[in-house]
């Protein structure tokens, strides 16, 4: 109680706020700043993206073990998802333009010199703060859609932000495959150089300069800070490293779930009172708020297994290399910057309601998933591509959907609110959703394996008489008969593996329309009726 009075004080007694400056009308040139802001938001994707993709072929390069190079995934996505708290903060602070170049230009030098590193620590550093650098990306976007498109074009930036969750994390295998094969490794990290160049000169030109208000440290969140980074990092290593340290059977992520799940418990309740938060908890007293991040979180974890699960399926049945899942990659991402604006177009229709768009993108994924049941080991990268297809257009749905829902309904002075909630949500969801995922194919996979060896036991002597047909084909085509044995035992358990994957990936699917189902029912009650926004008529003057 005396805290909140102390705080009321010191409101009323430092001198007003200058008010926020004026919007400048929507030009050409102010389009170019923020193309720029959405080059830099989607090479933060790029980097992140086929980094991760390309972890095995960089660690044999510097010579790291898989345990070691899974801590440069890890820590760089800690320090990404935790950056998206602070930076909408941040840029209300400095400007959004200082912002976006200074975080641009951090991530384009540090993927430069990468490559260079002497050894693992500095790595580790250099990939911390790089993290950092495009974690302060995505928010400055959304803000920017916010703030600056007039009302009849709003939904058309909505859809621009869309981009960095459908055709940026897509693009992630096709450049893996490209820039690993066609150039070299060092390419996994410089592919973003030039477009941090072109996208800091776009924005330096085209954003208007915000004057600095320092004025806002007068009430800085220090609480928030000293409790949602730490908690924020801790979760989310505790998410990226648990199923290789087999979750709560290591004491390391034991302590930091619940070490981070206490502080991150603390920094939402001083979001929730404080006066000048990095983000209003509050917000989620607001039916469609809470619904579209429950939403968002479930078609994260349904994005998540739309390229995962394929690329397993093909790497590990079918030996494939990431430069001959390209066209899976290219399937799904390019039709996107056509689908995209026509979705914005659809949701843009006054009379059009996103909740039913985003029920049917719903359900067209998970007739897609249906269709990804079939799998069996006769599979080939184009037997994917009807249910890639199928994806194209329910994505895009989901995604822009989501996003009136979750905006059209708040007041312009909650934009930069809304953008650090909504994509601290969107990190924490990927994260969660790559642990989720990642725990149901290893689990399903030791139960199939289980039960088909179980299975065999029982079984094998139901037809001894008819012998062994693999042995028999075998023996011809081996000089030493003492080897035929041990060969066919190790076909067999490549079988054993391959079936046991495949099983997996239809276990998973099985749960993706799931989870499809659970998000149709909850959007059928939960949020509200918006409406795109308009620009305001003017009276008729008499």
């Amino acid at each position: 109680m005396l805290d909140k009075v102390a705080a009321e004080h010191i409101i009323q007694s430092r001198p007003p706020t200058p008010p926020p400056p004026a919007i400048p009308p929507f030009s050409f040139r102010l389009a170019t700043g923020m193309v720029g802001v959405l080059l830099a938001v989607l090479l933060a994707g790029f980097n992140e993206h086929v980094t991760e993709i390309g972890l095995t072929d960089i660690s044999g390069q510097m010579h790291l073990s898989h345990d070691d190079a899974t801590w440069l995934t890890a820590l760089f996505e800690a320090f990404n998802i935790s950056a998206m708290a602070f930076a909408p903060w941040c840029g209300a602070t400095f400007s959004i333009r200082r912002m976006t170049m200074t975080a641009t230009a951090t991530a384009g030098f540090l993927g430069f010199v990468a490559p260079f590193m002497p050894d693992f620590g500095s790595m580790l550093v250099l990939r911390c703060v790089q993290g950092l650098a495009c974690g302060c990306l995505p928010p400055m976007l959304m803000t920017v859609a916010l703030r600056y498109l007039p009302p009849n074009i709003k939904v058309y930036g909505l859809g621009a932000y869309a981009l960095t969750s459908t055709f940026g994390p897509n693009m992630g295998l096709p450049l893996t495959g490209i820039m690993f094969e066609d150039f070299s490794w060092q390419f996994l990290f410089w592919e973003i150089v030039p477009l941090c160049a072109l996208s800091i000169a776009c924005v330096a030109w085209g954003l208007p300069q915000d004057p600095l208000r320092l004025e806002r440290f007068r009430q800085f969140d220090w609480r928030g800070l000293v409790t949602g980074l730490p908690g924020i990092c801790m979760i989310v290593i505790a998410l990226e490293q648990g199923d290789r340290l087999d979750w709560f059977r290591s004491p390391l992520i034991t302590h930091l779930l619940f070490g981070g799940g206490f502080l991150f418990v603390l920094f939402m309740i001083n979001e929730w009172t404080h006066p000048l938060p990095f983000f209003r908890a509050s917000l989620l007293k607001n039916r469609n708020v809470s619904a579209s991040l429950i939403t968002l979180a479930g078609a994260l974890m349904l994005a998540a297994v739309t390229l995962d699960i394929p690329s397993e399926y093909l790497t590990e049945v079918r030996n494939y290399r990431p430069i001959q899942m390209v066209p899976m990659g290219l399937l799904l991402a390019v039709p996107q910057l056509v689908v995209l604006p026509l979705v914005a177009a659809l949701c843009n229709i006054r009379a059009v309601d996103s909740r039913h768009v985003l029920i049917a993108a719903l359900a067209i994924q998970g007739f897609s998933y249906f269709l990804g049941t079939w799998i069996d080991a006769d599979w080939v990268r184009e037997n994917f591509y009807v249910i890639l297809l199928l994806q194209v257009a329910s994505q895009p749905m989901m995604v822009i959907a989501d996003l009136v829902i979750v905006t059209m309904g708040l007041g312009p002075a909650d934009g930069p609110f809304i953008s650090g909630l909504f994509n601290v949500t969107k990190g924490l969801a990927n994260a969660i959703a790559a642990g989720v995922v990642d725990a149901l194919m290893r689990r399903r996979e030791q139960y199939h394996s289980t039960m088909l060896l179980d299975h065999y036991g029982n079984q094998r002597f139901a037809m001894q008489g008819m012998g062994d047909p693999t042995a028999g084909e075998l023996a011809p085509r081996i000089a030493d008969p003492a080897h035929v044995d041990g060969t066919a035992i190790g076909l067999f358990h490549k079988v054993v593996a391959e079936q046991s994957m495949i099983l997996a990936c239809a276990d998973i699917y099985v749960v993706m329309i799931g989870v499809c189902a659970a998000l149709i029912v909850l959007n059928s009650f939960l949020p509200t009726r918006v409406y795109p926004p308009r620009a305001p008529i003017a009276a008729p003057s008499r």
